[in-house]
C-alpha cells in the first residue's frame, strides 16, 4: 500500500507541473510497454511499438525500467529538454551506489556484465544507454509530441475545474480507483508497500498518458525557488492510445480531454446503462466499454452498481458538471 501523509502546509502545497519530462514520459512507456493491464487501450498500442522500436538499441533499457515502474531514479530526470536531460543522466551516474547496482542487478533480465560496466563507469556502456535513451525517445515520444502534451494538459485543465469545486482531496483520490483518505493520510491500497511523509514540502502532480499504475511516488522535482519537492505520477485521464487512435480534437473540448469514444460513452450514461448497451449503442468491443466505463468511475466521473446479473454505470453530479461546462 501507497501511504502519503499530508500536513496542513503540504495540501497548500499541491501543484500540477507545467508539462510533460520527456525522459520521465519515456521511462513510464517503456515500463507499460512491458505490462499487460489495461490490454482493450493498451493491447493494440503494445503489438505496435514491439515491430516498430529498435530492439537491439533499446535493449539496454529493458534491464533498467521494469514493468512495476520502479525505475532508477537516475533515468528520469525532470528536465524539459532532451539533451539537457541526457547530460544529467550522465552526470547523475558518477554518483550511482553499490547498493542501487545490487538492486537494479536483482531485477536484471539475464547476466549483469552491462550493467556492472555501467556502474564502474566504462564509456561504452555509458554510451550505449544514452543511445538506447535517444532512440526510444524518437521511437515513443517524439511522433507524438503534440498528442502527449495536449492530453497532458487536458487532465491539468479538468482537476484544477476539480480543485476548484470539489477541493484539493477529491483532486487526490482521483488518481486511483483504489485511492482514499484515513484522516489526512492518502492511501492507495495497492502494492508494493511505501510510505512517506511529506513534511512541508508539498506535492508536484503529474499525469502520465503512458502509465496504467497505481500512481508513483517519486522524488524531487525544482520547484523554481530553489528547492525540489516530491512528485506523484498518475495515469491520465486519457491514455495515449486513445489519443493517438483517434483524429485530432476538434472544437468539443470534451473530446480533447476523454477522447472521442470515452466522452461519448459519459454523454450515453446521462441515462443509466449496462456495459453491454454501452458496447451496442457506440459500436465498440464489450471489453473496450468496460474499459472506458472503468477509467471514468476512477475519475469520479460515473457511478456503477450490480443489480442481479445486470451491471449498471450512471453519471456522477461530477460527469454531468463536466458535461454541462463543455457543451
Amino acid at each position: 500500500m501507497l501511504r502519503i501523509h499530508f500536513s496542513l502546509e503540504d495540501l497548500l502545497s499541491v501543484t500540477f507541473a507545467a508539462e510533460p519530462y520527456p525522459l520521465v514520459e519515456l521511462a513510464l512507456a517503456m515500463a507499460a510497454w512491458q505490462r499487460d493491464d489495461e490490454r482493450a487501450v493498451f493491447g493494440p498500442w503494445r503489438g505496435r511499438l514491439s515491430r516498430e522500436l529498435p530492439g537491439r538499441a533499446v535493449g539496454p533499457l529493458l534491464e533498467l525500467l521494469r514493468p512495476d515502474g520502479d525505475n532508477p531514479p537516475f533515468l528520469e530526470p525532470f528536465v524539459r529538454d532532451l539533451d539537457e536531460a541526457l547530460a544529467v543522466v550522465r552526470e547523475a551516474g558518477t554518483r550511482l551506489t553499490d547498493d542501487e547496482l545490487r538492486r537494479v542487478a536483482g531485477r536484471a533480465r539475464g547476466p549483469v556484465t552491462w550493467l556492472r560496466a555501467l556502474w564502474d563507469q566504462e564509456a561504452g556502456a555509458w554510451e550505449q544507454l544514452g543511445a538506447a535513451l535517444r532512440a526510444g525517445h524518437e521511437t515513443v515520444i517524439a511522433p507524438h509530441r503534440d498528442r502527449i502534451r495536449a492530453a497532458f494538459r487536458a487532465d491539468v485543465a479538468w482537476r484544477t475545474r476539480l480543485m476548484a469545486s470539489h477541493g484539493i482531496k477529491a483532486v487526490l483520490t482521483s488518481t486511483h480507483p483504489d485511492a482514499r483518505w484515513d484522516g489526512s493520510v492518502l492511501e492507495v491500497g495497492r502494492p508494493p508497500d511505501y510510505e512517506v511523509r511529506l513534511a512541508g514540502q508539498g506535492l508536484l502532480l503529474m499525469p502520465s498518458v503512458f502509465w496504467t499504475g497505481r500512481p508513483l511516488l517519486a522524488g524531487s522535482a525544482p520547484d523554481g525557488s530553489g528547492g525540489g519537492r516530491p512528485v506523484l505520477l498518475y495515469p491520465a485521464l486519457t491514455p495515449f492510445p486513445l489519443t493517438a487512435g483517434e483524429p485530432a480534437p476538434g472544437p468539443d473540448p470534451l473530446d480533447a480531454l476523454l477522447g472521442r469514444t470515452r466522452a461519448a460513452v459519459l454523454q450515453h450514461l446521462v441515462q443509466r446503462r449496462t456495459t453491454t448497451e454501452l458496447a451496442r449503442d457506440l459500436a465498440i468491443s464489450l471489453p473496450s466499454a468496460s474499459e472506458h466505463a472503468r477509467t471514468l468511475r476512477a475519475a469520479g466521473l460515473i457511478t456503477t452498481e450490480r443489480e442481479g446479473k445486470a451491471v449498471l454505470h450512471t453519471a456522477t453530479g461530477l460527469g454531468v458538471d463536466l458535461l454541462h461546462g463543455t457543451r
